[in-house]
């Protein structure tokens, strides 16, 4: 079956972790004992209803605040999709914990509380899921239920957030109006609301189409590890493993390996299950070539003529993720992308981008935790990369702190020409 992955975001207290406990809850993908658990801990709380967020804030500190603090991955599967769930959390100080649920996510859920509106981590989160390069995006009107299910407070937050979402880079947007804490519009059409036309949440999930959100044009395998299997049967067999990052192999293809530029074809695939006719995106495979060429660990096997930009000088929008200081011009960290890893200096921070108004503060010369701007960064060795906004594993990068080894910030690379 094919599978989605998608994160929640919004604001803090609009039910995030609710609208997931639910619709784990609805379709009765709990254990037995995991729901008396949470019944049990709903009546220690003095709760006189089960709290399904309980499902997912499973940190001593979330459940003691009532708050996300940590990035919980939830798995389920209907007959249609399997789902992999990242409840995100919804404050500030956890934005970080935010951009790595959604960094590999296909959908975002965006809550917005009824009642109290588009609100300023409403836009945050809208705003760091269309940097991430997320293509769909679905906003969950939460808690009809405390405004007796009123159309016209739908309405009104629906036009007000598709104002400020034709700012931007979004081009998949759906409204669906739901009480997580009844279960209205989450698994089931709800007769609160016969004024809502559309489909309910998991409806919706089951069958936004996402298969044509991967790049299947540009075909890309960073060599992870050189396969030499020390056995009688396969003595002189020598495969380059790694998984696809975009496009279609075959055997008999003519590629290139980047950076010697030595051209050959592609001999066979194998899998885990055995050889294949054709690999693509995201499937892990091991290559074997027609000739013997010097390939190792990232390196990168593409078309002759469907190459990435190779070079040092690294245009990028980056996120910082840490409290231990800030970034600025002639640092120099680690950088890993894809699977090579080289030494990186930044050359120049061009501005620190506001993510509520979006507005960009050219006079900033470095970025704190939490921050973002877009940043000038000169690597050791040439990267073989994409625009991220074309291909979300070749444009996407991490940098590492080289005396701690902790990961400080994640990058996403802007197109700046061969």
């Amino acid at each position: 079956m094919e599978l989605l992955r998608f994160a929640t975001a919004g604001s803090v207290d609009d039910g995030k972790s609710t609208l997931i406990g639910r619709l784990l809850y609805d379709t009765k993908t709990i254990f037995e004992d995991q729901l008396e658990a949470v019944e049990r801990t709903s009546q220690q709380m003095g709760t006189d209803y089960t709290n399904l967020a309980l499902l997912t804030d499973g940190l001593r500190a979330e459940r003691e605040q009532g708050i996300t603090i940590d990035v919980a991955y939830r798995y389920f599967a209907t007959p249609k999709r399997k789902f992999i769930i990242a409840d995100t959390p919804g404050h500030v100080q956890y934005t970080r914990n935010m951009v790595t649920g959604a960094s590999t996510a296909d959908l975002a859920l965006v809550l917005l509380d009824a009642r109290k509106g588009v609100l300023e981590q409403s836009r945050r989160h809208a705003f760091l899921a269309s940097l991430l390069g997320i293509p769909h995006l679905v906003l969950c009107v939460n808690k009809m239920d405390l405004v007796d299910y009123d159309e016209a407070v739908f309405e009104r937050l629906k036009d007000e957030f598709r104002a400020f979402a034709t700012r931007l880079d979004v081009t998949d947007l759906t409204f669906i109006p739901v009480s997580a804490l009844h279960g209205d519009n989450v698994v089931e059409r709800s007769a609160n609301m016969p004024w809502y036309e559309g489909s309910a949440l998991l409806h919706h999930l089951e069958e936004v189409h996402i298969a044509s959100d991967r790049n299947m044009i540009d075909a890309r395998m960073p060599v992870q590890y050189v396969l030499r299997p020390q056995s009688d049967e396969y003595h002189d067999y020598r495969g380059y493993a790694g998984r696809i990052s975009g496009g279609v192999f075959k055997p008999g293809d003519d590629v290139v390996v980047l950076p010697s530029g030595f051209e050959t074809t592609i001999s066979t695939i194998d899998t885990y299950d055995g050889p294949v006719e054709e690999a693509f995106a995201p499937m892990s495979v091991a290559v074997s070539l027609a000739d013997d060429l010097d390939v190792s660990r990232g390196d990168m096997i593409c078309r002759p003529h469907n190459r990435p930009t190779v070079g040092q000088d690294i245009d990028a929008m980056i996120c910082w993720l840490t409290e231990a200081g800030q970034l600025s011009a002639r640092q120099k960290f680690g950088l890993k992308h894809t699977t090579r890893s080289v030494r990186a200096m930044v050359s120049e921070v061009q501005y620190r981008l506001d993510v509520n108004t979006l507005h960009r503060d050219e006079s900033a010369s470095a970025l704190g935790l939490n921050e973002i701007g877009r940043v000038m960064l000169r690597t050791t060795q040439p990267l073989l990369y994409d625009e991220y906004r074309r291909n979300r594993d070749t444009g996407s990068f991490i940098l590492i702190d080289e005396t701690s080894g902790a990961t400080v910030a994640a990058g996403m690379i802007l197109y700046r020409g061969a």
